[in-house]
C-alpha cells in the first residue's frame, strides 16, 4: 500500500480521505456555528475527466463519439478538450488531494462517487448547497471545432442531470455548460435541459474570444430571462493566449488570466447595453476574484463620460449596471483589508456577492473567509454566505435555525 509522510508519521493513502484532509475546516465551522447559517457555494467543481467513459457515450454525433472514445482508448485518463501547457495546479504534488483522489474509497453500491465525495467536503465546511461545475471542460471554448464543443456539452449536460444531480438529495445543483461557439446549439440546450430538476441556469466558459453582445445570442438571453434562469460567466487561465506567452510563471498566468477573460466579456456586456436589454436576467461573474471590479467600474465610467455616443443604449453609468450584477467571492483578495472593504462598498456586496469555495481546487476559500471579515454586518455575512443565493435560486433552509435567519434577514420569501 502506498504510504505518505504526515508530520513525521507514515500514513496510508486510505487515511488521507476528504474528511480527514478537511478536519480543521470542520473544527472551524463548529466553532463559528456555521451549521446555523444557510451556506450556498456557487462555484464548486468535480473532475469530469474521471468519468469520460460514462459521459462520452451520450455524444449524439456517431463520428465524434467514435473519434473521441477511440482516441482515448476508453479510459478515464487524459482530456478531450484543449489544455494549458504547464498547468501545474497541484504545486508539484504538494496538494495531496489531487494525486490521492483516485484512491479515496467510496461505497460501490451507494450514491454516485462524485456525490459521495461532494457530501464529504460540504459537510466538513458546513456547506448546505453547492453549484457543480466541470473542470477540464472550462477550456471548451478553445476547441477548434464548434460542432465538437456542442456535442461534448450535450453529453456532459445529459450525464450530470441524469446520473449525478438526482442522487444528491437536492444539495447539488448546476448551471450547465453552454456551447457558446454555436448560438443555435445553446438555445437547444436551454430548451432541453432548462426545466430539469436542480438546473438553476447556464454557464459560459469565458476562456474564448467571441463577443457576448453579438445579435446571434439575443434569443438565448431572452429565453434565460423569461424562464427565470441565471447566466454565469466562469473564467479561467490560458497560457496559450498570445499575450500570456510573455509570462514565465504559472503564478503570473493564474493572476492575470482569471481576471482578463471576465474583464473582456463584462466590458462588452455592459458597454453594448445588455443590462438595458435584459434587465431581469441574473448575470453572475465567477472565479475571477473581486479586485478587478472596482478597476473596471472606474475605467468604463471614465471612458463613457467622454464618449457616451459610443454606448447609446446606456441610461446610466457602466458602474451602475455592474452593481446590478452578481459576483462570486473566490479567490477573494484579502491582503489589504481596507481595499477589500472599499471593493465591497463599490459592488454592493451585501446584496450582490455570492460565497464560493472553488473546492477542490488548490486555492479554495472556506466560509470563514467571509464570516471573519470585521467590517461586514451580521446581515451582510448571512446574505453573502447563502441568503442571496437562496433567494436567487429558490433554495430552502435545511434546519429551523437557518429558517429563522433567512426570515430575519429577508431571504425567506422564495426560499421557504
Amino acid at each position: 500500500m502506498d504510504l505518505l509522510a504526515e508530520r513525521g508519521r507514515r500514513v496510508s493513502v486510505d487515511e488521507l480521505n476528504t474528511s480527514r484532509l478537511l478536519a480543521h475546516a470542520r473544527k472551524q465551522a463548529v466553532r463559528r456555528k456555521l451549521d446555523d447559517i444557510l451556506i450556498v457555494d456557487v462555484d464548486a467543481h468535480h473532475y469530469e475527466n474521471e468519468h469520460y467513459s460514462d459521459i462520452l457515450p451520450y455524444m449524439e454525433n456517431d463520428v465524434f463519439r467514435q473519434w473521441t472514445m477511440g482516441g482515448r482508448g476508453l479510459t478515464d485518463r487524459g482530456s478531450v478538450v484543449p489544455t494549458n501547457a504547464g498547468f501545474i495546479q497541484d504545486m508539484g504534488g504538494r496538494v495531496t488531494r489531487y494525486p490521492l483522489r483516485r484512491s479515496e474509497k467510496t461505497e460501490q453500491n451507494g450514491k454516485h462517487r462524485d456525490v459521495q465525495l461532494g457530501e464529504r467536503w460540504m459537510d466538513a465546511m458546513s456547506v448546505d448547497y453547492s453549484c457543480l461545475f466541470p473542470t477540464g471542460m472550462l477550456n471548451i471554448g478553445m476547441h477548434p471545432q464548434k460542432e465538437m464543443e456542442a456535442d461534448l456539452c450535450w453529453a456532459y449536460n445529459r450525464w450530470v442531470t441524469e446520473k449525478v444531480l438526482p442522487e444528491a438529495d437536492g444539495r447539488m445543483y448546476s448551471m450547465l455548460c453552454l456551447p457558446f461557439s454555436d448560438p443555435a446549439a445553446c438555445v437547444r440546450q436551454v430548451e432541453t435541459f432548462g426545466s430539469r430538476k436542480h438546473v438553476t441556469g447556464f454557464m459560459v466558459t469565458t476562456v474564448r474570444h467571441l463577443q457576448v453582445n453579438d445579435n446571434a445570442y439575443m434569443r438565448l438571453y431572452r429565453m434565460l430571462e423569461e424562464r427565470g434562469l441565471a447566466l454565469a460567466f466562469h473564467s479561467g487561465p490560458n497560457w496559450n493566449e498570445p499575450v500570456f506567452r510573455a509570462c514565465n510563471r504559472f503564478l503570473s498566468v493564474h493572476a492575470l488570466g482569471f481576471t482578463f477573460y471576465n474583464i473582456l466579456h463584462c466590458t462588452n456586456w455592459v458597454i453594448n447595453g445588455m443590462g438595458e436589454r435584459f434587465p431581469k436576467l441574473p448575470v453572475i461573474w465567477i472565479e475571477s476574484g473581486l479586485a478587478w471590479v472596482p478597476f473596471l467600474m472606474q475605467r468604463l465610467d471614465h471612458e463613457f463620460m467622454m464618449r457616451p455616443s459610443e454606448a447609446p443604449l446606456l441610461k446610466k453609468k457602466p458602474s451602475d449596471y455592474m452593481r446590478d450584477m452578481y459576483y462570486s467571492s473566490q479567490p477573494i483578495e484579502i491582503q489589504d483589508r481596507q481595499a477589500l472593504e472599499c471593493t465591497f462598498r463599490m459592488i454592493n456586496a451585501e446584496t450582490q456577492l455570492l460565497y464560493s469555495s472553488d473546492y477542490p481546487h488548490w486555492d479554495f476559500d472556506l466560509p470563514a473567509t467571509i464570516y471573519d471579515l470585521p467590517f461586514l454586518s451580521e446581515k451582510g455575512k448571512h446574505n453573502i454566505l447563502g441568503g442571496t443565493a437562496a433567494r436567487l435560486f429558490k433554495l430552502p433552509p435545511r434546519n429551523e435555525k437557518q429558517r429563522e435567519n433567512l426570515k430575519r434577514f429577508g431571504n425567506l420569501a422564495v426560499a421557504a
